[in-house]
């Protein structure tokens, strides 16, 4: 069978319900750990520390538009509203507690900050902050609810002996 690219759609996450009866919808963080990391390190030695990064990166991205389309979108929605939705759906689907620490929307810049975070907390204390995929899944939700493009960046991380990770978003840039 040839390989033949195929964009992801939110239908190729199946019906999890049906598939695992027995098991459920959730699974332990280490299992989701263990994918990431590992393939980031696959990632890494083959094409780099930076690029590797870009990758998961990118991979955040995408499933932040996602996300964004099928759990978060609400026509017309207020920014605070859109706010109050994103936190109880993180909290909800157990990947952080959000709370937004600085908003300027007239300078669109945010700075966002998430604990018990599901890419890092607990983790040991290293030199690097490692939440590349949170950066890019936080940048895809904020394009797709205001437009525009949000370059975002980890400012603060359990991996670096903070206690939370916080985020700069910096929009129309």
């Amino acid at each position: 069978m040839a390989d033949l690219y195929r964009p992801f759609t939110w239908d190729d996450l199946g019906d999890v319900e049906l598939g695992r009866e027995n098991l459920g919808l959730e699974m332990p963080v280490i299992v989701y750990r263990l994918f990431e990391y590992t393939t980031k390190d696959v990632l890494a030695r083959r094409y780099g520390v930076e690029a590797a990064k870009e990758i998961i990166r990118e991979c955040g991205h995408l499933a932040g538009r996602h996300f964004y389309k099928n759990v978060l979108f609400e026509e017309g929605q207020s920014f605070d509203d859109f706010v109050a939705r994103l936190q109880r759906s993180l909290k909800d689907f157990k990947i952080g507690v959000l709370r937004l620490e600085f908003v300027d929307l007239a300078k669109k810049e945010l700075t966002l900050v998430v604990s018990e975070d599901l890419d890092c907390s607990g983790m040991s204390v290293s030199d690097e902050a490692v939440c590349n995929y949170d950066e890019g899944f936080i940048a895809g939700i904020l394009e797709s609810f205001t437009g525009e493009t949000w370059h975002v960046r980890e400012i603060d991380c359990w991996a670096t002996g903070d206690r939370v990770c916080r985020f700069e978003a910096k929009g129309g840039k």
